[in-house]
């Protein structure tokens, strides 16, 4: 039965009139105000008069205004506090009555009201840094608490290194530990003393830098992997590694010593790769004219022999010829370095015949030699001379 038919609901409509017998639609601007009175009284305002106009909200007359602001005011602060915009380089962490419950993504998100469910903002992008024995950008700035250090061979150095991190795991950053940073700072400052006092000092100071900040990095991770921070280290970077300032005079001394025996290791090796090759080829050289040498002595003395059988063979034919041969060529050979002139006198002329000029000259150029001047003309003895020369050899045991 419809709302304006007669006799269904006391011949009532919704829209709060009476009778609906030949009554038409109802007015719009009926209907609005209408509505506009049931919002004022519910807010605490007065209804509408005859003209229409409605009463402001809140009327000093009415007991329910500040009712009705804080009921607006209570809504608009549960849809404010209900939506969370998280940035791309953040994660929200929610935490319902303390408890955690989850981690946000970067976008819109709702979530339940404070005092129920609290988000905390984590920027895991941002790159983090630990100074480690000093402050600031000035790594002048030391702190002796944190920078010295002993190494190995019992030597104080200081140190200075920079910890580069940041999030990765935003919930166990809030929640595993106190103070996460503090406690990077902390396991930093125990791997850096850790690395340093397994090596020696100038290990430490020179080529060992970059070494010692890869050990240094690895060994932080692995120690705040441990407490579960959800923390990563990017890089360990050594600032600085230095002595003590009352032994930097020593020290540098020392480094001096170092870099002269480096010096001279380098000219040591230029001029033995200057050296050697000049030295293999001279001694390839020589190997070569020792070899020669070898070959002529050798060929030489096979020469020899063979010549000496073959005299051997004419001795065994005829000994005596073979005898007064060999004679004669020791004493051309003999006589032939000489300055002795032998004369026959015996059956000879009277005239004598001495080549002066020729004698003369070779003196000079035998003294100028070192040697003995050789006579250019020989007089040989007679046949009667020869025998009895060859006689008295023979009894004096010439060959």
């Amino acid at each position: 039965m419809a709302w304006n038919e007669p006799g269904g609901n006391k011949d009532k409509d919704p829209w709060g009139g009476g009778n609906g017998k030949d009554q038409g639609p109802p007015d719009l601007d009926e209907v609005v105000r209408k509505v506009q009175d049931k919002l004022s009284s519910m807010l605490g305002g007065r209804k509408s008069g005859g003209g229409g106009n409605v009463s402001s909200i809140g009327g000093s007359g009415s007991s329910k205004g500040p009712i009705g602001l804080i009921i607006v005011a209570a809504i608009v602060w549960l849809i404010f506090d209900s939506l969370h915009v998280i940035d791309q380089a953040e994660r929200g962490v929610v935490t319902r009555f303390g408890a955690y419950v989850a981690t946000l993504e970067p976008g819109l998100n709702v979530r339940m009201p404070r005092p129920i469910e609290y988000v905390q903002r984590v920027n895991i992008e941002q790159v983090r840094v630990a100074e480690i024995g000093y402050q600031g950008a000035n790594t002048e700035l030391t702190v002796l608490q944190e920078a010295l250090m002993l190494t190995k061979d019992e030597a104080i150095v200081e140190v200075k290194f920079a910890i580069q991190y940041k999030v990765v795991d935003a919930s166990d950053y809030l929640f595993s530990v106190i103070n996460p940073d503090e406690t990077l700072v902390q396991a930093a400052e125990s791997a850096i003393r850790e690395i340093v006092g397994k090596n020696g000092t100038d290990y430490v100071l020179t080529e060992g830098r970059s070494e010692l900040a890869q050990n240094v990095r690895l060994l932080v991770q692995e120690i705040i992997d441990r407490y579960n921070t959800g923390l990563i280290v990017l890089d360990a970077n050594m600032q600085d590694a230095q002595p003590p300032e009352q032994v930097q005079a020593a020290f540098d001394d020392a480094i001096k010593s170092r870099e002269d025996q480096e010096r001279f290791i380098n000219e040591a090796q230029a001029y033995s790769n200057d050296i050697l090759p000049k030295a293999r080829g001279q001694a390839a050289r020589q190997i070569e004219e020792a070899n020669g040498y070898k070959a002529r002595v050798v060929a030489q003395a096979e020469g020899e022999s063979d010549r000496f059988t073959k005299v051997l063979r004419e001795y065994e034919r005829a000994p005596e010829v073979t005898r007064e041969r060999l004679y004669i060529e020791a004493i051309e050979t003999v006589l032939s370095n000489s300055t002795k002139i032998m004369l026959d006198t015996k059956g000879g002329s009277n005239l004598l015949y001495l080549p002066l000029d020729r004698l003369i000259d070779r003196s000079g150029a035998s003294s100028s030699r070192g040697a003995s001047p050789v006579p250019s003309q020989i007089n040989v003895p007679s046949s009667g001379s020869r025998e009895t020369l060859r006689d008295n050899s023979r009894l004096r045991g010439v060959r």
